[in-house]
């Protein structure tokens, strides 16, 4: 029988946050060497659940506080292989990329500054990822001007020309 669970990340509002799941151990490593690959200068802690051996939460990363965050992340959401990345000073348009590229990678469930619920299923065995619930539902359809307002930020952001 299955239990499910939705887990809130916790982040701080200056930073945004990856989860998703890898399959063995030098995901850490490697994830913090995409990350310093991709953006110059960025600030981040990343969190790994080891899923056999002695199941361990693994950690790097350059930044104590946000190593931290992601730490209590991986152990709210508990389930084995999976990896959270908690960034400031980079976006993660500028670093899925990399983190797709990374060997160990199997999925990446979601990428957000946004409040974000994690649905866990519980199952004898153990912990596993059902999917993510990443901000608000829709509350419209964008008129004229909300397509306007988009353009125009994507294009203050530098995304487009």
């Amino acid at each position: 029988m299955l239990e499910l669970e939705s887990v809130r990340m916790e982040f701080p509002s200056d930073t945004n946050i990856i989860v998703g799941q890898s399959h063995f151990i030098k995901t850490v490593e490697d994830l913090y060497e995409a990350v310093v690959a991709a953006v110059p200068q960025p600030r981040f802690g990343l969190a790994f659940n080891e899923a056999s051996g002695p199941c361990l939460v693994r950690s790097d990363g350059n930044d104590d506080e946000l190593t931290g965050v992601a730490i209590r992340n991986a152990q709210a959401v508990g389930a084995g292989h999976v990896f959270v990345l908690v960034v400031r000073n980079a976006y993660p348009i500028n670093l899925l990329k990399a983190i797709r590229n990374v060997d160990e990678v199997c999925s990446i469930f979601c990428a957000t500054a946004n409040p974000l619920e994690v649905v866990v299923a519980r199952s004898e065995q153990g912990r596993g990822v059902m999917g993510v619930i990443d901000g608000n539902s829709p509350k419209g359809i964008e008129s004229a001007a909300d397509v306007n307002a988009r353009r125009e930020l994507l294009r203050k952001f530098g995304y487009k020309r």
